[in-house]
């Protein structure tokens, strides 16, 4: 897919088991901490994630259940 190429909007959730959940992340810090770009393949689609990517961690509370999410955010089509 090139830049140009317009990517169609996306909104999911996807589980792993505990095991591939912890690689996962080892590996995604271990590229942050070297500021290197970081491959995934999240429900058939590959995505990278550059270097600079700016992290945040996002808390929400409702009266059911609370939720905590590690957000990635980088600039379309970088």
């Amino acid at each position: 897919m090139t830049a140009l190429t317009k990517k169609a909007k996306r909104d999911i959730e996807k589980g792993y088991p505990l095991n591939q959940f912890i690689e996962k992340l080892r590996r995604l810090a271990d590229c942050l901490e070297q500021g290197k770009r970081f491959r995934i393949q999240i429900d058939g689609e590959r995505i990278t994630i550059p270097g600079d990517a700016l992290v945040n961690i996002e808390h929400e509370r409702g009266k059911r259940e609370e939720e905590i999410e590690f957000q990635i955010k980088w600039p379309a089509g970088k």
